[in-house]
């Protein structure tokens, strides 16, 4: 690893970021989950700015490490990541290119709006199949293989799915 002299562009930066995958669903980078909120370069060197999903994420220690070996390998040592909590991530920030990602690996992307309304009317949010497409779905459980997913089954296709759930 050669150290560079050069300061670094933000879009320099992003690029390397690109290719940091998130450890509980690695089809999603940290860029597509949208937990990126700033890159700040100065004469000390890069700094990340980050938001984790939710403030006991347990992979946000393992994203760091992942950030700093990533920015260490394109001649950065010297990066620091920085957590902040306010404003609080929302399922708003995911990239499309994030939600077309989920689907294709087979988990409901959130709806888009973070602000579930349904709930007023005792109405269960409709979450389209990713394997099928259809709405004709039910939860099965609100807690999945992670705290940030439930369980869906598809009542077309019979296929259960992990749906990725609103903050």
């Amino acid at each position: 690893m050669a150290v560079i002299s050069s300061l670094p562009t933000k879009d320099e930066i992003l690029g390397i970021l690109e290719s940091v995958c998130d450890p509980e669903i690695p089809v999603l980078t940290i860029i597509d989950l949208g937990i990126v909120r700033g890159v700040n370069i100065d004469e000390a060197g890069v700094e990340v700015v980050i938001t984790p999903t939710y403030s006991g994420c347990p992979a946000m220690n393992t994203i760091e490490i992942n950030i700093r070996a990533a920015l260490e390998d394109h001649g950065y040592p010297n990066a620091r990541v920085k957590t902040i909590l306010s404003p609080a991530w929302t399922t708003d920030w995911l990239s499309d290119a994030g939600r077309e990602k989920l689907r294709e690996y087979g988990i409901a992307p959130p709806v888009r709006s973070s602000q579930d309304k349904l709930a007023l009317f005792q109405t269960e949010r409709k979450v389209p199949c990713p394997n099928c497409g259809s709405t004709a779905t039910e939860m099965v459980s609100q807690f999945g293989s992670t705290a940030c997913k439930s369980l869906y089954r598809c009542t077309s296709c019979l296929e259960p799915f992990d749906y990725f759930k609103c903050h």
